[in-house]
């Protein structure tokens, strides 16, 4: 067995190996060293630094790709909500979830939310947005989540919920970005500065009116495929369609709704669909889920708190499946 002088001159000659300096030796310490400090020395000598937060911030870390942080995240989907545990075989909160997703790939980020929320880089926007970044929400901030890219995240939503992956439902008041950016081969310099939404508009090539989704979309923080989806089943993309109930137009709004919204013609596409966006963001952030926001949309706001879910019409029944099904024939 190898004395502790030894064992320090072997993370020594490690370091320099590696070109990390290695400060004045310390009789003191290394005299005290135990396996478990060796074994955190040897991992520092032989991996390099660790980005770390501990004092309420976080260095970039260009070695860790936002995908790889989807992917840390992505392990932990189903763990049920639980407010102040860090421990995944109990439960998480939303900013345990954030740490832990981190922590997996060796970065170190705060406990908190409102720490997270200063910690790397700044983003402007949810346009500028990339997978891995941390999106937080509010005022003080009371909520973060990772976002996926195309308007989603993942996060640790409430008490009585789990680990999920939902649609960006509101404007996040900060952006951070911890991570590094690893582009595909052949990315040009062009794509890589436009935004998310425009990056995921070719999933929209051919589908009417694409380019005006994607625009709304990253407007109002919607997903542009489930605007496509609604106006696909609302009026099989028929600008100039009226329901026997009188709703217009390619979203078809009802005039009193249109007007609510700011639409003064709902049969002019881009006006209808930029309609339809700013409602489906404002139920998407009021009842939180895709089918409750998605029968808010057909049947009023009113009738979903009234009823507690989905209301027991037979035209709403069938009308939050026909959405969904059409959201996933796009890819959504």
């Amino acid at each position: 067995m190898i004395g502790v002088q030894g064992v320090m001159a072997r993370i020594s000659e490690l370091k320099s190996q590696l070109g990390i300096a290695t400060p004045p030796a310390d009789t003191t310490a290394a005299t005290a060293t135990s396996g478990k400090t060796f074994a955190n020395a040897l991992a520092s000598a032989t991996t390099g630094s660790t980005a770390s937060a501990t004092t309420g911030s976080a260095k970039t870390s260009p070695a860790v790709t936002g995908d790889a942080v989807v992917d840390a995240a992505k392990k932990y989907l189903g763990t049920k909500y639980v407010f102040g545990s860090t421990d995944p075989a109990k439960g998480l909160d939303c900013s345990a979830l954030v740490q832990r997703a981190y922590k997996d790939l060796g970065i170190d980020l705060p406990r908190t939310s409102g720490e997270q929320a200063e910690v790397g880089t700044k983003v402007n926007g949810l346009a500028d947005a990339k997978p891995g970044d941390i999106l937080a929400f509010d005022s003080p901030v009371d909520h973060v989540a990772i976002y996926l890219g195309n308007n989603k995240m993942i996060a640790a939503p409430k008490p009585g919920d789990h680990v999920k992956i939902q649609s960006v439902y509101e404007t996040p008041t900060h952006i951070r970005r911890v991570t590094g950016t690893a582009e595909a081969p052949g990315a040009t310099a062009a794509a890589a500065v436009r935004p998310a939404s425009l990056q995921n508009s070719g999933s929209l090539a051919g589908v009417p009116y694409g380019d005006m989704f994607v625009k709304a979309g990253a407007k109002y923080g919607v997903s542009p495929k489930l605007l496509a989806a609604v106006a696909k089943v609302e009026s099989g993309y028929n600008p100039k369609a009226v329901s026997k109930a009188g709703a217009q137009g390619l979203m078809q709004l009802m005039p009193a709704t249109a007007k609510g919204l700011g639409v003064d013609n709902a049969f002019d596409p881009q006006q209808a669909i930029n309609g339809a966006a700013k409602l489906l963001s404002s139920h998407l952030k009021e009842f939180k889920t895709l089918p409750l926001a998605l029968a808010a949309y057909n049947a009023g706001g009113g009738n979903v708190h009234k009823y507690g879910g989905i209301p027991p019409f037979a035209e709403t029944q069938a009308y939050v499946p026909k959405v969904q099904k059409a959201l996933a024939a796009l890819g959504g």
